[in-house]
């Protein structure tokens, strides 16, 4: 079977999820998908235009009294509902996931369960989220809160991890008892249409949750509809400027996460084999199609030499190829578009001796050319000013620097405008917490990279946006207190 083909016994047919209705004639015209792993046209799907969004606000907003009139209990025990259909239904929703955007199957499967997991988390947030009786002065009242929605929350993901994405964002706006327009990327809708699906089968109300996929012209009617209380954004820092541009229209309130380019410092005394393993991770981990990923390699000056070999080793072992298969770690990037971008820093990296190519730095011929397939890359010695290290490549490419002291590691790793993510490495206890602390970053990992579990608040500084989603933090981000002052 040609690659990715068996995918195809499970396809939904594309369209938009309004309601509870699946619309097939759109009014915002057709993309067609292709496969990233061979570059062949798929489907043509149905994108939504200014009339499919107004419908979609409008059965969010007709939704919403019903919905927040669910009990707490009911609204928990939905979700958990929809959590273990996820689960149910997670090789299907893997299999999406590899066809609409050519990640590895072997990180689609671990993607997947996210999902559930975020709604099963924020379900339990359902029933415990409660206001504060506040002291008064200097008249003697009862002040108190109470945690209300926003009401109808637009939601933009982008294509590179639609069932994480739809999960960390729609969870707790859901629990907090928002209902939802979610406008996924016309690159990967289809994940997205199924979980609607699945939403609708647990028992949510149709409207709470509308699945609309789309492109530039859907995402600004969305963001300057009347009837959206509330956007959250997950994409790129430039798009974000415009984002923020069309919600001045009703000043919408938005919360962002965006970009990154994250160092991920490396100590002499750290593990090195595992350093290196995390390193190359980044390369790994979606092709390098990832915000938080540790792409700025920082190396202590007396192991550098030695962590470059290792990392190098380690990548010309990486097993390349068909997505659909278990054994492939590392599959194509998402368009032509995306391999011509990151062959054009590697050009120009290599023309403006920003740095020294190590490996890679070309697209992938054989039975691969067809394919968009950029072979993983590493820069080494990379001036810390220069493109490799200060601009968001979005492809299986790192940068390495050297440092010779902690204070060097932090100004290099501090000295960039993106601030979502860093990681550090070192067995010295006292010193990860120093660094930690000191790193301009919205999370830090020390010595290793667990994921993004729903139970904490992950989000950016600087321009990697604001705003959290996980843990309470999440709750409270789509939701407001409302305060009630009563005379005695």
């Amino acid at each position: 079977m040609p690659i990715g083909e068996a995918v195809l016994d499970v396809f939904p047919q594309p369209g938009l999820l309004i309601g509870d209705r699946l619309v097939t004639a759109s009014t915002g015209g057709e993309y067609e998908h292709e496969y990233p792993a061979t570059g062949k046209p798929t489907f043509q799907v149905p994108l939504a235009g200014p009339a499919d969004i107004d419908a979609a606000v409008q059965a969010a907003r007709a939704a919403l009294p019903e919905w927040r009139s669910w009990t707490v209990d009911r609204r928990r025990d939905v979700m958990l509902r929809f959590a273990a259909l996820v689960r149910e239904h997670e090789p299907m929703i893997a299999s999406l996931s590899v066809f609409e955007n050519g990640t590895p199957a072997r990180q689609a499967q671990t993607f997947v369960p996210t999902i559930a997991d975020a709604f099963t988390y924020n379900a339990g947030w359902a029933d415990k989220v409660g206001g504060d009786v506040i002291a008064t002065w200097p008249v003697a009242a009862l002040d108190y809160t109470l945690i209300e929605p926003y009401g109808v929350v637009g939601i933009i993901i982008p294509w590179n991890g639609p069932a994480p994405s739809l999960g960390m964002t729609m969870a707790p706006a859901l629990a907090a008892g928002n209902t939802v327009v979610l406008k996924p990327s016309r690159a990967a809708p289809f994940s997205p249409i199924v979980i609607g699906h699945l939403l609708l089968e647990a028992g949510f109300p149709p409207g709470v949750a509308n699945i609309i996929p789309g492109g530039p012209e859907a995402g600004d009617a969305l963001i300057r509809h009347p009837g959206v209380d509330k956007i959250h954004f997950m994409g790129s820092s430039s798009v974000a400027k415009e984002v923020l541009a069309a919600a001045l229209t009703n000043l919408t309130p938005v919360s962002l996460e965006l970009g990154g380019k994250s160092a991920n410092i490396i100590f002499a005394d750290a593990h090195l084999d595992a350093a290196a393993e995390l390193a190359v991770s980044a390369i790994v981990m979606m092709s390098g199609q990832a915000c938080l990923i540790g792409t700025r390699v920082l190396v202590e000056d007396r192991v550098y030499d030695d962590v470059v070999e290792r990392c190098k080793a380690k990548v010309e072992q990486i097993p390349i190829g068909d997505p659909a298969l278990a054994s492939t770690h590392m599959g194509p990037l998402i368009s032509l578009g995306a391999c011509e971008r990151v062959l054009g820093f590697v050009e120009r990296a290599k023309a403006n001796g920003e740095g020294r190519l190590i490996t890679g730095g070309y697209r992938m011929e054989g039975d691969l050319a067809d394919g968009y397939f950029i072979a993983p890359t590493i820069f080494a010695d990379v001036d810390n000013g220069s493109d490799l290290a200060q601009r968001e490549i979005f492809g299986p490419l790192i940068s390495m620097q050297r440092f010779s002291t902690e204070a060097e590691a932090l100004s290099i790793a501090n000295d960039h405008r993106y601030g979502l993510a860093a990681y550090v490495q070192t067995n010295d206890l006292k010193r990860a917490h120093r660094m930690a602390a000191a790193l301009e970053a919205g999370s830090v990992w020390i010595n290793g990279f667990p994921g993004v579990p729903g139970s904490i608040p992950f989000g950016g500084t600087k321009q990697s946006g604001y705003g959290r989603l996980g843990g309470l933090a999440g709750i409270q981000e789509f939701s407001r207190p409302k305060n009630i002052w009563t005379a005695l």
